[in-house]
């Protein structure tokens, strides 16, 4: 099991940019990320990595690799062990670009090509060395999931790390109890026996409201049981993305979408409330263009799962765009009616992840018929069999095959088992 060494306290430190650096473009020990770094240890190998801002790239490589949309990702490897390790980069980006390839799309001289197979990662990592650089990836601009896979004769270490480009000023950081996970003031509740935590999941309010609490909106149809560093590199891994505050470079950045069709992968999303708060929370998984999206909100309950934190959330699928009076731009998102379709597709999707453990369906939201369905806070009709879907998360990697199922309920429709899982 990986144990994190050194972690701030919320998913990453967004680091202010580079300022002033005068540093030449070849040193690879800039503080800016070093200090930043996350560091995990597992069976006497340690990996610290970071992901380099646009700024931060440009002043270490004397080039615009964001034109490019290339993104350095900065790895250190301590090996401990008694035995070589060997970086493999395809698990950082399956189609990462060589030193050579990247120095090339700056004119390729002979000078730049130098200076970036020096700065590249080189293997192997022999015991007792530590061994640090850089894998070229393509350019995110929000969250980063960071896998590195080690091999050696005979072993081979995996970590998965969540990373957030400084810069990005996402949603999750005006979150209070988001960013008091490592420190929890609330009491919580741990439960180790699935009947009670089963019957606190269906106690929970059927629905996510407005800001005073006056009005239901969207039903809250999902329980993710996980930390940071399982259930949302998970999440990452199938492409959802972190969302952006809505401040006024999001906001200018999402009406260009808008009209020009493009998609928007960090778009804001509006609040909802529960527990008094807006959600800790916010990702979304974008489609063809910024019309169309999954997007889901979580809040952190004061529950735990044999320790695990529990997440409470809403997931629907956009379709459109249409006018309102129910929203301050007069603008929103049109859902899919069919919510429980948007629930069972995450499922579905999520056992591709490499993290989920176990599945189940409890009941909670309250059943909505398509002849007379609910109306979230901005009219849009939905109906729902009345079930919230858990899903629990890991970080050691669990095969198809052995993803467990909750015996709680048994789904009218989908919600896909695999063979041999218990039903």
């Amino acid at each position: 099991m990986n144990r994190i060494v050194t972690r701030m306290p919320a998913l990453i430190v967004v680091c202010c940019v580079l300022a002033g650096c005068a540093a030449a473009p070849s040193t690879v020990s800039v503080p800016g990320y070093r200090n930043r770094a996350v560091t995990r240890i597992e069976d006497g190998i340690q990996v610290s990595t970071a992901v380099l801002s646009s700024d931060e790239s440009a002043a270490v490589y004397g080039v615009p690799l964001a034109d490019r949309q290339i993104q350095p990702v900065w790895i250190e490897v301590k090996n401990n062990d008694d035995r070589s390790y060997f970086l493999l980069s395809p698990g950082v980006d399956p189609n990462f670009f060589p030193a050579s390839e990247a120095a090339e799309a700056f004119s390729g001289n002979a000078e730049l090509d130098r200076r970036f197979r020096a700065l590249a990662f080189h293997n192997p990592v022999r015991p007792g060395e530590t061994v640090s650089g850089f894998v070229l990836t393509h350019l995110n601009e929000g969250a980063k999931l960071v896998q590195v896979d080690l091999v050696a004769r005979g072993r081979a270490s995996t970590f998965s790390v969540l990373t957030v480009v400084p810069g990005f000023e996402a949603d999750y950081e005006r979150s209070q109890t988001f960013n008091r996970i490592a420190d929890p003031q609330e009491p919580t509740a741990n439960y180790t026996d699935d009947a009670s935590f089963r019957a606190a999941l269906e106690a929970l309010p059927c629905c996510a409201t407005n800001e005073n609490g006056s009005k239901h909106g969207d039903p809250l149809n999902l329980v993710i049981v996980g930390s940071r560093d399982d259930a949302l590199p998970a999440l990452v891994r199938r492409g959802w993305s972190l969302t952006e505050q809505k401040w006024s470079g999001a906001i200018r950045r999402m009406i260009g979408a808008a009209l020009s069709g493009e998609p928007y992968v960090n778009a804001p999303v509006s609040d909802l409330y529960l527990f008094g708060r807006a959600q800790d929370i916010a990702l979304q998984k974008a489609r063809g263009d910024i019309h169309q999206r999954n997007h889901m909100r979580l809040w952190l309950t004061n529950m735990r799962y044999h320790d695990k934190l529990v997440w409470v959330g809403q997931i629907s699928r956009d379709i459109g765009i249409r006018l309102t009076w129910h929203a301050s731009t007069f603008v929103t998102h049109k859902i899919d009616p069919d919510v429980d379709e948007a629930r069972t597709a995450l499922t579905e999707d999520m056992t591709y992840s490499q993290n989920l453990t176990k599945i189940g369906l409890v009941t909670g939201v309250g059943p909505a018929l398509e002849s007379a369905p609910g109306r979230n806070l901005t009219t849009d009709p939905y109906y729902t069999d009345g079930n919230r879907v858990v899903l629990v998360f890991d970080r050691t990697p669990r095969p198809l095959s052995e993803i467990e199922v909750f015996p709680w309920i048994t789904p009218h429709k989908v919600l896909h088992v695999t063979p041999g899982a218990q039903q």
